[in-house]
């Protein structure tokens, strides 16, 4: 048996006249006030049917809901507070590691900074003592050196002064021999000797 189109049949509740096949009759009376049939989800005795499967629907999918997607929904979304906040301890434990690194930086180079200028003092005073001792040394030894020198210059000038004095004692009595032919006292030319300044 043919299934009936439910676009060609109509209703029960329509009233509405058959047409034999080969009429010209092409009029459909239709019920009175003119319109056909309510659209299903507005017709009144489908209400209860309508709010049952509405009830049922719901209730499955809430159900789904609430055993397989929000539990999924609420792991992704615990696990990535738990990654958050993994992360963010870590990148706090190692700003205080980064931290304390730049302090003790900052300290060591504070230390080796007064550490080198503790060595640079002690080097200053270390090599000026060492050219106060050299520079006293070599005055001392200078004025020895010049002691000495003024020494041999007195002595050597004493030396000298003595021999002008026999010079000139022995050059006065030539000359005194030559012109009286008679050699002078050595008493006399010794007083006159000893009365010249520049033999004195």
């Amino acid at each position: 048996m043919a299934e009936k189109n439910p676009l060609t049949t109509p209703s029960p509740n329509a009233d509405t006249k058959i047409v034999p096949p080969g009429s010209t009759q092409t009029h459909t009376e239709h019920a009175p006030g003119g319109h056909g049939a309510a659209f299903p989800p507005f017709e009144s005795h489908t209400f209860l049917s309508q709010l049952i499967w509405l009830a049922l629907a719901f209730g499955l999918l809430y159900y789904l809901m609430s055993k397989v997607a929000l539990p999924r929904i609420e792991a992704i979304l615990n696990d990535r507070s738990n990654r958050l906040s993994a992360d963010l301890d870590q990148a706090q434990r190692m700003k205080a590691e980064a931290d304390a690194a730049g302090a003790a930086y900052e300290k060591s180079l504070r230390e080796a900074q007064a550490k080198a200028q503790g060595i640079a003092q002690d080097t200053r005073n270390t090599l000026s003592a060492e050219a106060d001792a050299k520079r006293k040394t070599l005055e001392a030894e200078l004025n020895q050196r010049l002691a000495a020198s003024d020494a041999t210059i007195r002595a050597r000038t004493a030396e000298a002064m003595g021999n002008v004095r026999s010079i000139a004692g022995e050059t006065a009595s030539a000359i005194v021999e030559r012109l009286t032919g008679q050699a002078p006292d050595p008493a006399t030319l010794n007083r006159a000797l000893d009365a010249t300044p520049a033999l004195n």
